[in-house]
């Protein structure tokens, strides 16, 4: 029999990818805040940087219904576009349960609910969610799986404990919540392990304990300017080492 011959033309076949690609991230940036929010004495900021085009790391903060300011960070088992797909479908179920307007506790064990109905093998998320109350200037929040936060205040930085499983992981997981009082000029950082696991040439990790000696000596009065130098911080520990996780944060600021 004789064989037929196809000509395959692999560099359109790239060239159609890296559009693809290109699309993906056009659209995963668009899930994340374009400009700091602020609302009344309160400023919140992030900082988003997937180690390849798309990660799977997410974030958003918004102002809800009640006036109440709510936020989240999550980070994707994986990575690349795999991670990417899985994040967008965790923001979307995030987003149909905060407006809501839910205590953290409550909207985690949902996600989790929402994420089991369809479980996919091997994945699942680490998903902070806070709620900041301005009567109250109270900071309510619950974690499933990621590490900190960190609370910035006059008397130095601190990571209050906090745990929980991984969204999606298991059946009937739930939450507790956890508050900090916050005071004018503190700030809190969520962030996911991408900083936190940043390594440098001599393959060392910037680690938690990097991260909390940077935090200690910030002197910046914005949660952008907070967040810029701590992005520098781990980019000046890198140095020339390639960025291998990615790395998203936020900074919730409590203005004087």
């Amino acid at each position: 029999m004789a064989q037929l011959s196809v000509d395959v033309d692999w560099g359109l076949i790239a060239k159609l990818r890296d559009h693809e690609i290109e699309e993906a991230r056009v659209l995963q940036r668009a899930l994340v805040p374009e400009e700091p929010l602020r609302a009344g004495h309160l400023e919140v900021a992030s900082l988003f940087r997937p180690a390849d085009c798309v990660g799977g790391d997410f974030l958003d903060y918004f102002c809800l219904s009640d006036g109440n300011v709510g936020l989240y960070v999550g980070d994707v088992v994986g990575k690349g576009l795999p991670a990417a797909l899985y994040a967008a479908l965790a923001v979307g179920t995030l987003r149909g349960i905060h407006k809501t307007g839910q205590r953290p506790s409550a909207v985690l064990a949902l996600l989790n609910s929402r994420l089991r109905t369809r479980a996919l093998r091997g994945r699942y998320c680490a998903v902070q969610y806070a709620l900041f109350d301005h009567a109250t200037r109270q900071l309510c929040f619950a974690n499933a799986g990621l590490p900190g936060p960190l609370h910035l205040s006059a008397r130095g930085c601190s990571e209050p404990r906090s745990g929980g499983l991984p969204s999606g992981l298991f059946d009937g997981s739930d939450y507790a919540e956890h508050r900090l009082e916050l005071q004018p000029g503190d700030s809190v950082l969520f962030f996911t392990d991408g900083i936190t696991d940043a390594r440098n040439t001599r393959d060392e990790e910037f680690g938690l304990e990097g991260l909390l000696e940077v935090c200690s000596r910030l002197r910046s009065d914005s949660a952008a300017d907070l967040l810029g130098e701590i992005s520098a911080a781990v980019d000046e520990f890198a140095g020339n080492h390639a960025q291998h996780d990615d790395m998203a944060a936020v900074m919730l600021r409590l203005r004087t």
